[in-house]
């Protein structure tokens, strides 16, 4: 288990995601830079949020879908 984390660098807080490692994880994220660039937000796997307080607060949502959207809307 993991978790993808998307931070937007201007601002406080991100969204997470709990998944897990392989390449749906890979070609997921790979998706997500290709319509938003790597400039402004920053995606990062994790594995656990309580070792890394920069992040926080963390908005956990459930599905790739909402994370998506999310990020794309950030």
């Amino acid at each position: 288990m993991c978790y993808l984390i998307a931070k937007d660098v201007d601002k406080v807080g991100c969204v997470a995601l709990r998944t897990t490692h392989g390449k749906h994880l890979s070609e997921f994220k790979r998706s997500i830079e290709k319509k938003i660039g790597y400039e402004k937000i920053q995606l990062v796997t994790i594995s656990r949020p309580s070792a890394y307080g920069e992040y926080e607060p963390y908005r956990f949502v459930d599905t790739k879908e909402e994370f998506e959207q999310a990020v794309v809307s950030m």
